[in-house]
């Protein structure tokens, strides 16, 4: 049976509708870790520490999607509650068009630029080269990653999850077979090259397949077609998807912080593995990324069409849901540190211990980190992106780069693990502030 954006939904129906996307998100950082598995045991700690010294960057130049993805769906979903087919559609493909145009533009900056910005960043030597080598082949692909991103949360708004699913599932399968092809067969000195390829071919198929599924006669309720110039809703969307990109700027600028306080701390060591965590964690982390995308059209649907009670009923279940979730991540992430941690860098004895003492620490954010991903994504959802980007702000900047900064002098290198459990647990603080200071405006409550 078809779920609906304009449906009732229980317990059951909501973990249906949003499971594909929380599937999407979690495959997402599967096929990451496969790579960055293959990169750490073929290619080297070297070639390693330069894609996760490098990442931060990628990832901050690919936020566009995430601006017109989450900002977009929001504006587009309240549309079509309103009951404006037409006018959402011309939404959606200005959207498209221009998240695909300034992903061409950063490309080409990007490749330009690779050498001094790796440089900035601290690399030097083999490293350099390896950062800049694996930097130029990435950007080829960016603006199909873009798209990848935008439309993860738009297949959720065509009420077609299952659909972004198997897109996902298909860019993650590519990744995986030609990492396996690439990294082991090619001779060492191309194996990051090999890895980057591998990537860049994921993303254009993660891009390209929505591109070509919208632009054609499709049974979802999106369509790719003419559309104009309209100054308000590109704004409104910017505003909306603020939090997004705040987000993962923040995030990303925090992660170079990481970087450079590991590498004063621990050495290279103390960057790998922090790679190794950050590409672990972001299996548990994709579960609330994902259910909050899944949910954000379904919100954005009934607030368009003033239906409080459901929107009263979809908070509350989200509360419970996520709080049930981050008790059983952590209880995961305790029992299979060691073996996850031993999967990249069981070839270095010391690296894997410090890898391990910081996991099972850096673990329990999961009991937080949920409800700060989600109360984000909740006034993203209701075109509140003001309050939305506050938070993501505070969250994935000003608390963690506080922590990360503070923590350390008292508690040496534990303090970088314990300052993401910090900066989650202020940002839950401050969610829950905002939700009930706008409880009467939203009615949620």
């Amino acid at each position: 049976m078809k779920i609906h954006l304009s449906d009732h939904f229980t317990y059951r129906r909501l973990i249906r509708f949003t499971l594909p996307s929380v599937l999407m998100m979690v495959f997402t950082s599967i096929y990451g870790v496969v790579d960055g598995f293959f990169v750490s045991n073929f290619a080297g700690k070297t070639p390693f520490a330069a894609v996760n010294l490098m990442m931060p960057f990628l990832m901050i130049v690919a936020t566009v999607g995430f601006i017109f993805g989450t900002g977009g769906t929001a504006i587009v979903a309240k549309t079509f509650g309103e009951g404006k087919e037409k006018r959402a559609n011309r939404y959606f493909s200005l959207f498209v068009y221009i998240a695909f145009g300034l992903g061409v533009v950063l490309a080409a900056v990007g490749i330009i630029f690779a050498r001094p910005i790796s440089a900035f960043l601290g690399a030097e030597g083999k490293l350099l080269e390896d950062c800049v080598d694996y930097t130029r082949v990435i950007l080829l692909a960016l603006p199909f990653y873009v798209l990848q991103l935008l439309f993860q949360s738009f297949f959720v708004t065509a009420e077609k999850p299952q659909l972004g699913l198997a897109v996902t599932v298909s860019s993650g399968v590519t990744n995986m077979v030609l990492d396996a092809v690439l990294v082991i067969l090619l001779p060492q000195q191309l194996k990051l090259i090999g890895a980057a390829v591998a990537t860049a071919m994921s993303q254009v198929i993660g891009g390209g397949i929505p591109l070509i599924y919208f632009f054609r006669k499709n049974s979802s309720i999106l369509h790719l077609g003419k559309t104009r110039l309209d100054m308000h809703a590109l704004f409104k969307a910017c505003t909306n998807g603020s939090s997004e990109f705040m987000s993962n700027v923040s995030m990303n600028i925090v992660g170079m912080l990481y970087n450079f306080q590991l590498i004063e701390y621990a050495g290279e060591d103390g960057v790998a593995a922090y790679g190794v965590m950050m590409y672990v964690s972001f299996i548990f982390a994709s579960v609330f990324i994902g259910y909050s995308i899944g949910i954000a059209p379904v919100i954005g649907y009934h607030d368009g069409a003033k239906n409080f009670t459901e929107l009263k009923g979809l908070l509350q279940k989200s509360v419970i849901m996520i709080g049930a979730f981050g008790i059983l991540m952590v209880l995961i992430a305790q029992v299979f540190a060691y073996p996850l941690s031993k999967m990249f860098v069981g070839y270095d004895e010391k690296l894997l211990s410090l890898t391990v003492s910081g996991f099972r620490i850096f673990a329990l954010s999961f009991l937080f980190m949920g409800y700060a991903i989600f109360g984000s994504a909740l006034f993203t959802a209701l075109n509140d992106g003001v309050i939305s980007a506050i938070i993501a702000f505070l969250r994935t900047l000003i608390f963690q780069a506080a922590a990360v900064l503070l923590l350390p002098m008292i508690l040496g290198i534990d303090g970088i693990w314990y300052s993401i459990i910090v900066a989650e647990f202020m940002a839950v603080v401050l969610s829950g502030i905002f939700i009930i200071a706008k409880r009467k405006k939203y009615k949620y409550l």
